[in-house]
């Protein structure tokens, strides 16, 4: 089994177009083709999470947070993030990051959160944009049939509960090839008149080279016709957060006590209790001050995340219980999701749960 076998599956969960521009994602030291012996999975990358892999016999760490977030320009152990690039490359350990991938995963990280806590009806918080391209491509009508089941098949035309989602338009076609052409259709030099379709698909962003393979496989034509625009609607299935609805009502501070032992956290911190009932919760794991507006928009009672600075409490404007539960509390479900998923399909090797906690922050 190769490292590109595991992240190959892994992708399928968190596909690498899933994550943010800003983010490094991926295989981050490494080779795809070394041979696997064991997985270690882990939230942080550090230097005794190379140790404990060291000593497990694993040469991948499945990481949630990547150790290479910003560019290095040197490998000479000045900084934590070096010493560990250093010391797994020393011991041919390949590191994985999957972060705001599985962050934008339908079944990733704050759908676990949503698990833990019982959520019911959980359904994307902010759901992505740009990340649904559309192919227009025109094509003789004898053609038309094989060409269009050969997109399904490389996995377009799905638009959330439906499949095989297509639109065709009829019309004429002209070209006329030089004397280097060889056209399937036609003469070189003649202006040649066709019958053809238009068919026009959607697809995800991350099919987007199965999709280019399928066209130019399957259309019959010298030189395809097609354009790839990416548009400006929403993914519903794909997205930051999720929101969901407790199973029943509870009491502000009972909700609290709730999400502090349930998420196994030392400290919450909240906003001013409104004097109401908590039934709609948004969840978002690590740093979600930036999605508070969309929490209040969703109608939620309550928005757990975490990292939220001073002035961000304020934001909760007497309309929403806002409760801080710590980055790492946040995400600490995220490495037996991984685990859970892993152990499902590879069963020749170990897939071992970090015990290492990778918590920088502590509260006396």
């Amino acid at each position: 089994m190769k490292i590109k076998d595991i992240t190959n599956y892994l992708e399928e969960l968190a596909p690498l177009k899933y994550a943010e521009d800003f983010d490094n994602v991926g295989l981050l030291v490494g080779s795809h083709q070394t041979t696997v012996t064991n997985v270690l999975v882990t939230l942080d990358t550090l230097e005794e999470t190379i140790d404990e892999a060291i000593s497990k016999n694993c040469n991948l760490i499945i990481s949630f947070h990547p150790i290479i977030f910003g560019g290095l320009k040197k490998l000479n152990g000045n900084s934590y993030v070096e010493r560990v690039v250093l010391k797994a490359i020393k011991n041919d350990v390949a590191i994985y990051a999957t972060h705001t991938a599985l962050d934008n995963s339908a079944s990733g990280v704050s759908a676990k959160i949503g698990e833990v806590l019982g959520l019911q009806n959980l359904k994307i918080l902010i759901p992505k944009k740009g990340i649904i391209k559309k192919l227009t491509t025109y094509v003789p009508e004898s053609n038309a049939l094989k060409l269009k089941k050969s997109l399904f098949d490389a996995g377009a035309g799905t638009i959330g509960n439906y499949t095989e989602c297509s639109f065709l338009n009829e019309g004429i076609s002209t070209f006329k090839g030089n004397e280097k052409a060889n056209p399937v259709i036609g003469k070189s030099g003649t202006l040649t008149h066709q019958k053809e379709q238009q068919i026009t698909v959607t697809f995800e962003s991350r099919h987007e080279e199965t999709v280019l393979k399928a066209l130019k496989e399957n259309h019959p034509y010298e030189e395809v016709a097609f354009e790839v625009v990416t548009t400006e609607n929403y993914h519903q299935n794909i997205g930051m957060g999720m929101i969901g609805e407790l199973p029943n009502e509870m009491e502000e501070t009972e909700f609290l006590h709730f999400i502090k032992s349930t998420m196994q956290t030392d400290c919450v911190r909240h906003s001013k209790l409104l004097d109401k009932k908590i039934k709609k919760v948004a969840v978002l794991g690590g740093s979600g001050s930036f999605a508070i507006s969309n929490a209040i928009k969703a109608g939620a009672d309550a928005y757990v995340s975490a990292d939220f600075k001073y002035h961000e409490f304020f934001k909760a404007e007497k309309s929403i219980l806002i409760a801080d539960i710590g980055h790492y509390e946040s995400e600490q479900f995220t490495k037996k999701l991984l685990v859970d998923y892993l152990t499902k399909k590879f069963s020749n090797f170990a897939i071992v749960l970090s015990q290492k906690s990778t918590n920088p922050i502590y509260y006396i």
